[in-house]
């Protein structure tokens, strides 16, 4: 298979640039003829399949290499759109979806018979996005309504927020990349559960724990997001597999900054003298501090907006240079924070040293 890739950016669909439309439509016609397209959204690049047609969500799971009972996010553009593809929406959902859609948060709910279980996982509930991305949206109208979008990645790699790393995952195995340039926050959307007497948020995300109980009070957070112990069947992408994995082995180092930098350094003066390459995510603040082959600057601690945004480039830059060990900084676990430290464990596999 050919990919064809072509650069559309928000402005262009904006202004309707003639081109940027044309584009959009061929795209469009892929998705309604079973083929897949990858795409900007503001949270990363997403791969883009007819969440209707079992047969497209088939090729979105051959395409990553994707577990089948990962369930994938269903897509729309328009609110009334979300009568079609569920059984009941509760009064939180519409309060919800007035606050933050469009925007980073995905809400499940009791799927109706138009969602195949081929797109839910095998589930009765359907996880359900309207993102803010001017491209991701028209899109959707173009593919007729219903977009069924994992991130463009290879399964377990980290989430591409640049059309390079779509490509270097998907080329030869989609249809089309809709490049349209680096992507906004660089984590993906927040998942919350509507389907429990208590909502529950099974990925956090841009959209903090903070946010939503501001919005609709009491929120639980599923307990096993920051442990690697969950054997569940999973209601959301990123529950149960590894992901975000550099192909480096990841370390989280947590402790007072003095001991931090020596843990770290000390590793680095081991590996280098057994031949191995080491890289260290590093906040600003102790940039300074670390010895070994690459230190990356992931942003000031105190701009976490900023950290997530950087995340998943890093790791795609230490694969581009082939480090082999890589160690990071911890982070905060609440509000953005907690995003933050939820996909670096799960690239870490959980691998954490108290120093």
């Amino acid at each position: 298979m050919i990919t064809k890739i072509v650069k559309v950016t928000e402005e262009q669909i904006r202004q309707d640039d003639s081109k940027a439309v044309h584009e959009i439509r061929q795209a469009g016609e892929i998705i309604k003829n079973g083929g897949l397209v990858a795409f900007p959204t503001e949270t990363v690049y997403g791969l883009g399949g007819d969440a209707l047609n079992p047969e497209s969500s088939g090729k979105i799971y051959k395409a990553k290499g994707r577990p089948s009972d990962n369930p994938l996010i269903v897509h729309i553009s328009r609110l009334e759109d979300l009568n079609v593809i569920t059984e009941d929406v509760p009064e939180i959902g519409h309060v919800l979806a007035r606050h933050f859609w469009p925007g980073p948060l995905t809400m499940i709910f009791k799927k109706s018979e138009k969602v195949p279980k081929e797109t839910t996982g095998g589930l009765d509930t359907v996880a359900v996005r309207m993102p803010r991305h001017r491209t991701a949206l028209a899109l959707i109208r173009e593919a007729g309504g219903f977009i069924a979008a994992p991130s463009a990645n290879i399964s377990g790699r980290p989430s591409p927020t640049l059309a390079k790393y779509v490509q270097e995952d998907m080329d030869g195995r989609i249809d089309m990349i809709i490049d349209g340039g680096i992507i906004e926050i660089g984590l993906e959307s927040t998942i919350i559960d509507l389907t429990e007497e208590i909502p529950i948020i099974l990925r956090p995300g841009f959209i903090t724990r903070e946010m939503l109980e501001a919005v609709i009070g009491t929120v639980r957070i599923d307990q096993t997001l920051m442990d690697g112990d969950s054997l569940q069947i999973p209601k959301a992408p990123g529950m149960k597999y590894r992901h975000y994995a550099p192909k480096g082995e990841l370390t989280i180092v947590d402790g007072e900054p003095d001991h931090v930098a020596d843990y770290i350094n000390n590793t680095y003066h081991n590996c280098h003298n057994a031949g191995k390459k080491v890289g260290v995510i590093a906040t600003q603040e102790n940039l300074g501090r670390y010895q070994a082959d690459c230190v990356k600057c992931i942003g000031r601690r105190q701009d976490e907006e900023g950290i997530a945004k950087e995340l998943y480039r890093i790791l795609r830059e230490f694969d581009d240079e082939e480090t082999e060990v890589i160690l990071s900084e911890s982070f905060h676990t609440t509000g953005m924070g907690q995003a933050i430290m939820n996909r670096l464990l799960k690239a870490a596999g959980h691998k954490k040293i108290q120093v």
